[in-house]
């Protein structure tokens, strides 16, 4: 598997974090960035890991901000990708078995980083269960024209 990471500024500790448990893990990851604690604009990170999952070049994405809201609206933009914004194990799970999502969306200043490593893993590990989820997959990917 291998993951594309990214943040804004307000999800740079979070971001550090979650590549510690992905080398932990020993799971693949390039980071978009940014390589600043400075101020930076979230759809600019969004844009890159949406990008590249979308286009096969990564498994899945994790992308971190404040809230985890602007970040997750902004890689919803692109065609074929599905970012889930989860802040609980539970939906982290739900949202692989039933939505496929291929993206993973959290903020930093919503949980911390012992729920987040929980989370990432707990959506790492879980499979997409196919059946009647599916044509709900492809119901979505109508919508997208």
């Amino acid at each position: 598997m291998k993951i594309a990471i990214s943040s804004d500024h307000g999800g740079n500790n979070l971001r550090r974090e979650i590549m510690q448990l992905l080398d932990e893990l020993t799971i693949s990851y390039e980071d978009f960035g940014p390589k600043t604690d400075e101020s930076v604009d979230y759809p600019d990170y969004a844009r890159p890991v949406a990008e590249k999952v979308a286009a096969g070049e990564f498994d899945r994405g994790i992308l971190i901000c404040g809230t985890g809201i602007g970040i997750s609206i902004a890689a919803n933009k692109f065609k074929g990708i599905r970012c889930a914004l989860v802040h609980d194990v539970f939906s982290a799970k739900a949202t692989r078995c039933h939505n496929d999502s291929n993206v993973l969306a959290m903020g930093e200043r919503v949980i911390g980083p012992g729920l987040a490593r929980e989370i990432v893993q707990t959506w790492l590990e879980t499979d997409f269960e196919g059946g009647r989820h599916t044509r709900r997959i492809e119901k979505i990917t109508e919508l997208e024209g």
